[in-house]
């Protein structure tokens, strides 16, 4: 019997078309000989729903389609597809995280979650009741186990389990031929090569074929990269689904292919693939055909123009430049040049009127106070008012281009370049905008000017200002920021790990003090284990001099 694996790209909240997707893959798949379709979790629903979940009419439309998705597959082979449905058991949370059996025109089975992560961008618990185990079906002459995601990544490291319970143990007594996973598991950079091991280790605990297929597509500030396994019974990856692209992987459990060699795209081809997905989805889900963003004559806002391009074409791409007094003549030729590679439109407002008319508004009110960063600052947010303003005008979805970096220490105005719709590489740290700036490069030839990817990171807020000015050197400050977000190292690890004491200590206040813009800021696409979002929840107001003291830096937890 031949299953197929259908990795597709949902719409949150899209009940009706997101079935209507199901539903044409699933024909596709039996033109192609398949005996069952899987698709990922909550498919029906998008993942991740979040606070729709409360929205009782939003489950039981969702049940509705369910049935009668069934209903016009009737003539189809069975579908496993993910769904929330109610818990009429009276006891625990009011919904299950299902995975559903649609066969013969009904709903013949649905199989419910045990594991329900809490970590990280995931708040499962807040919905759904957990099921005590998992289970399985008959088809085709064999027995099916079903497992929904998270279910499968207890097993991840024994040693360092996030659950006591382990719900595949019943697998050791109901022996299954075969493993299927639904998965809605998001992406993060070098995560395929953890999957690979984990499924492959599954695989070879039970002696059976794994098959997980994960969902593709970006939502919000989450980007999954589908990239769905087939492990045999032996461990080996005998296939892989596309990454960053819906997919059809057609298998036959009794009959796998040869393994297949190891996949190893490097973290820059990863991340740009991933960030061009995300911005994609982002502007296509929330309604925009066209994206306007800055350009400054630096990295970050070359490489978030290519990224726009590349996602939506560059047609529908609008860059403004916005020479003030202090921007270089290289700084408006390099972002000119830019347009002209990667073909977007260019709009050109020089700020310095509008800089003076600020100076003469507030002189009064400032009297003789000397100039410092609300001057700064002020250039800025009149730059943000322009691009809002064209946003509105033109109905293009305005990106931000701070980095990562910027975004941890504040290095960033509030209500001026902060301001926009996406932040699109607000997870990448400067060291890795250049990383992946030299690869497009490499790739592509010289799409973004060596003349932008040379010159001193500056904001040109005044005279001859560069960014180490005010911050450590970027290779030192991402490694502080890099064990202090990820790892959550106090001061006195980071600094056994060979930086400077005041130099640590300088940069985690930075972190502390830059919250309340962060809480502010427009979503931005995660791409590493710990981005500034969803799975960040860092008090505002608060005293963190117990960062201070040593800690074992063994904190961190994968997931899926």
């Amino acid at each position: 019997m031949k299953i197929a694996l259908l990795q597709l790209n949902p719409v949150v909240g899209d009940i009706t078309g997101n079935a209507s997707k199901l539903a044409e893959y699933v024909k596709k798949a039996k033109s192609m000989g398949a005996g069952l379709c899987v698709a990922p979790e909550l498919y029906l629903s998008g993942y991740p729903p979040k606070d729709l979940l409360l929205n009782k009419c939003f489950v039981e439309r969702g049940l509705e389609a369910a049935r009668r998705l069934a209903e016009e597959l009737a003539d189809c082979p069975p579908v496993l597809f993910g769904a929330a449905v109610p818990n009429t058991s009276g006891v625990g949370k009011p919904l299950y995280n299902a995975a559903l059996l649609a066969k013969g025109g009904k709903l013949a089975a649905s199989f419910f979650k045990s594991l329900l992560p809490t970590y990280d961008v995931f708040d499962e618990d807040r919905y759904f009741e957990p099921a005590q185990g998992v289970s399985g079906f008959q088809l085709g002459g064999l027995r099916l186990g079903v497992t929904i995601c998270e279910d499968i990544w207890n097993e991840a490291d024994p040693s360092r389990r996030l659950y006591n319970n382990d719900p595949l143990k019943v697998f050791e007594s109901e022996k299954v031929d075969c493993i299927l996973n639904l998965s809605g598991s998001p992406f993060t950079l070098g995560k395929q090569a953890v999957r690979e091991v984990l499924i492959s280790n599954l695989a070879v605990k039970f002696h059976v074929p794994v098959l997980y297929v994960n969902q593709t597509g970006g939502n919000d500030d989450l980007v999954f990269d589908g990239r769905s396994i087939v492990a045999s019974g032996a461990g080996q990856i005998v296939a892989r689904g596309k990454a960053f692209s819906e997919d059809i992987i057609l298998i036959d459990p009794e009959d796998l292919p040869k393994a297949l060699p190891e996949s190893d795209p490097g973290p820059e081809e990863e991340a740009f693939g991933a960030l061009v997905m995300g911005t994609r989805d982002y502007i296509r889900k929330c309604g925009f055909r066209r994206a306007i963003l800055g350009l400054s004559g630096g990295i970050d806002s070359a490489l978030t123009a290519v990224i726009a391009a590349e996602a939506i074409g560059p047609e529908n791409v609008i860059g403004v430049l916005m020479p003030s007094p202090y921007s270089s003549r290289g700084s408006v030729d390099d972002s000119v040049q830019l347009a002209r590679n990667i073909g977007i439109e260019t709009v050109h407002i020089p700020i310095s009127g509008l800089m003076d008319a600020f100076d003469a508004a507030l002189k009064g009110a400032f009297g003789d106070a000397p100039k410092d960063v609300t001057e700064e600052n002020i250039q800025s947010r009149i730059r943000g008012n322009l691009l809002m303003a064209l946003s509105n005008k033109r109905g293009a979805l305005l990106l931000t281009t701070g980095n990562k970096s910027e975004l941890s220490v504040g290095y960033c105005t509030i209500y001026g370049d902060m301001s926009g719709g996406l932040a699109v590489i607000s997870d990448l740290p400067k060291t890795m905008v250049y990383r992946i700036s030299n690869w497009i490069n490499e790739q592509r030839g010289e799409v973004i000017p060596r003349a932008i990817i040379d010159k001193a990171p500056s904001a040109e807020l005044r005279p001859d200002q560069t960014d180490q000015d005010s911050l450590p050197p970027y290779d030192v400050l991402d490694q502080v920021l890099h064990l202090h977000v990820e790892r959550h190292l106090p001061v006195s690890d980071i600094v056994t790990a060979g930086f400077e004491e005041h130099t640590v200590e300088k940069v985690l206040k930075l972190v502390k003090g830059a919250e309340f813009k962060r809480r502010q800021a427009a979503p931005g696409l995660k791409v590493t284990d710990r981005a500034f979002g969803t799975g960040w929840r860092m008090p505002i107001a608060c005293d963190l001099s117990v960062l201070k003291t040593r800690g074992n830096g063994k904190l961190k937890m994968e997931g899926n």
